[in-house]
């Protein structure tokens, strides 16, 4: 008889097709069980999806009684209780004075977000930077600067994007004094506005508030804080693509409260529903009402099961699980670091709540891939999954769902301790 690989590659195109020779059977907590018969302690949560981690009760609780009463009836075409109260509670999560439009995944989000902007502003050009990944729809894709494979063969891609460098220190070209962000990413607004776009002309600067697939960095705060001055003295709409970042990822609900920073625009999904396929653009109010009927909209947005269990997600997340992920990311990171003195590769580790990343490399600083993979694969040997990120596919990171146990993390570091050691032994 084939195996499951065997099956799905007789079917699904390569893209769809992972290494792995095994398949998932089902997933519990932390853990996913493979058709073989492993239990793997699952430090990816599906891609920052199932931030409760795997099945949580209430959740799966709420999805099981919305499909008994609807399970589809258009929100282009109807309101109904639980879309309405889910948009009131985001709008909530964002002090009021916000309002939210639905759709399915971060791509359609980032997507209409920057549509959002472009027809409130009625300008041309977006800001996006450079490392950044934001989806793969055409217009997402082309805002993604972590990887020319992302981009290759479906150029010419949107027009009127120009990137800016995100400052992630760890490697920086620039001088840095006194450990303070480089002058070079403040400036560079300025010589963008001079040689290449008119600000007057950008609709939006879009940044991940933490970059996800382009290596876990997250800026300094005096940074951010910059370019939200920048969009107010220029009338540019700030947005923030919260996809990964969002509902407790970083130790608070949404990223931007680690910082400060507000934006007018915000796209999220992914940890939105813990598993079901939802996502939302979050914008002021004044911004959102200049999108009138019509120009914009699509079929499956705002699910009433996934909005169900949005809403008992949310429940989970405010009645302890952000506190535990922020208690528990401190906790990891502390380990990590540790390790990071044992072991010359691990050049920086990184952060914010449980969006960890470990960055590795050779003894004269460049990126170590290599060593990612080989560490990852013999995680895996040991029943630990992990992912790689980074423009250089040279981090480990880490997002072990926000329910995680210091029990677990204390696993995980042993496994990463015997990984590190073996390696070395290669």
């Amino acid at each position: 008889m084939p195996t499951l690989k065997e099956r799905a590659a007789a079917v699904m195109p390569p893209m769809a097709l992972h290494n792995l020779p095994f398949g998932i059977d089902h997933a519990q907590g932390s853990y996913l069980y493979t058709d073989d018969g492993r239990k793997l302690l699952d430090f990816g949560s599906g891609i920052a999806v199932c931030n409760l981690g795997h099945n949580y009760p209430t959740v799966i609780e709420a999805a099981k009684a919305q499909l008994d009463k609807m399970a589809h009836c258009c929100h282009n075409l109807f309101h109904y209780e639980v879309e309405t109260a889910l948009a009131e509670r985001l709008a909530g999560l964002m002090g009021g004075g916000y309002k939210v439009y639905f759709s399915n995944s971060g791509a359609e989000a980032v997507e209409g977000a920057v549509k959002l902007a472009k027809y409130a502003t009625e300008r041309p050009a977006v800001i996006a930077f450079k490392g950044s990944f934001h989806g793969r729809t055409l217009l997402c894709t082309s805002l993604t600067a972590s990887n020319s494979a992302y981009r290759k063969h479906y150029e010419g891609l949107v027009p009127s994007i120009y990137f800016a460098e995100y400052p992630k220190l760890f490697g920086t070209p620039y001088q840095m004094e006194d450990g303070k962000c480089p002058k070079e990413y403040f400036t560079q607004f300025d010589e963008l506005f001079k040689r290449l776009v008119d600000p007057y002309s950008v609709a939006a600067i879009v940044m991940e508030p933490v970059q996800g697939e382009g290596g876990y960095v997250a800026p300094p705060s005096e940074w951010v804080r910059y370019v939200r001055e920048i969009c107010d003295k220029y009338g540019i709409m700030l947005v923030f693509d919260e996809v990964q970042t969002g509902f407790g990822r970083t130790g608070h609900m949404f990223a931007w409260q680690a910082y400060g920073v507000k934006p007018d625009i915000m796209a999220c999904a992914k940890g939105i529903a813990n598993g079901l396929p939802l996502s939302a653009v979050v914008g002021r109010a004044e911004v959102m009402d200049k999108w009138t009927a019509g120009a914009h909209g699509g079929t499956f947005g705002a699910n009433p099961v996934s909005c169900a269990a949005a809403l008992a997600t949310i429940d989970a997340l405010e009645n302890g699980a952000v506190q535990n992920g922020a208690r528990m990311g401190e906790y990891f990171i502390g380990g990590l670091k540790k390790l990071q003195s044992k072991y010359p590769a691990i050049g920086d580790v990184r952060g914010l709540g449980l969006m960890l990343g470990m960055e590795l490399v050779y003894p004269d600083g460049s990126p170590n891939r290599e060593l990612t993979a080989r560490i990852t694969a013999l995680a895996l040997e040991r029943d630990l999954f992990l992912l790689s990120c980074g423009c250089d596919k040279n981090v480990v990171r880490f997002i072990a769902p926000l329910t995680v146990s210091k029990d677990e993390i204390d696993r995980a570091l042993a496994v990463l301790d015997e990984a590190f050691s073996e390696a070395a032994a290669d």
